[in-house]
Parts: structure tokens; C-alpha cells; sequence
């Protein structure tokens, strides 16, 4: 399938090696995505951003953490599939403020 012709509507994501209580729902509007990230080591958080021309998601994000702290930031997230067929977001992200770090991480779409 090719990167642009992905739908992520109602979509759920989670760190396939991190903590499976941490789930990000996407949803899409045209080229928009936008999801709500809940569980484990995160009260709350959103993510938003747009799906560029090559089927990259050009994302920024807020989460706030069980203890508390407030995390802001921003990714690229560039899509792959699974041996199975689920999608595989790679990451590469920046976070700001007095928490900034960046680095590179995976999602992958929860099985079922």
C-alpha cells in the first residue's frame, strides 16, 4: 500500500517494546491527523499535524505525564507495515522546555 493512500481514522497505536497501556487513537480529516494518547505513563495527550505529499506525518504534540510534568514537542513520522500488515510509524522526534531531548522511537498499529 502506498504511504499516501493510508487512512488512519479510529486507528490505535502503541510502542510495540514500551508499555501496551499507552494507546494513541488517530483519526483523519483529508490529509489532517490527529489522535488522542491515554494509559500507562500518560494522563493525557494529543497529537496533530498533516500528512505530507511523500505520506510522512508532519506532527506536534502535548502530553501530560502521570507525574504531573507537561512534555511538548514535535515529529515526523514515516509509515511501514508490519510482516502482518499493521502500519509502523518510525519516529523521529524533538521535545522542548526544561524536559528537551530527541531521538527516534516506533508505534505500531495494536493488533485486532
Amino acid at each position: 500500500m502506498n504511504p499516501r493512500q493510508i487512512d488512519y481514522e479510529g486507528r490505535r497505536f502503541h510502542a510495540p517494546d514500551g508499555d501496551h497501556r499507552t494507546v494513541a487513537v488517530y483519526h483523519q480529516q483529508g490529509d489532517l491527523v490527529w489522535g488522542e494518547v491515554t494509559g500507562g505513563t500518560v494522563q493525557r495527550g494529543w497529537t496533530a499535524g498533516t500528512r505530507q505529499a511523500d505520506g510522512t506525518l508532519a506532527m506536534g504534540y502535548t502530553l501530560v505525564l502521570a507525574g504531573g510534568e507537561v512534555v511538548c514537542g514535535r515529529t515526523s513520522n514515516t509509515p511501514s507495515f508490519t510482516p502482518d500488515g499493521r502500519i509502523r510509524l518510525h519516529e523521529q522526534w524533538e521535545r522542548y522546555g526544561p524536559h528537551a531531548a530527541h531521538g527516534t522511537s516506533t508505534i505500531e498499529e495494536v493488533a485486532g
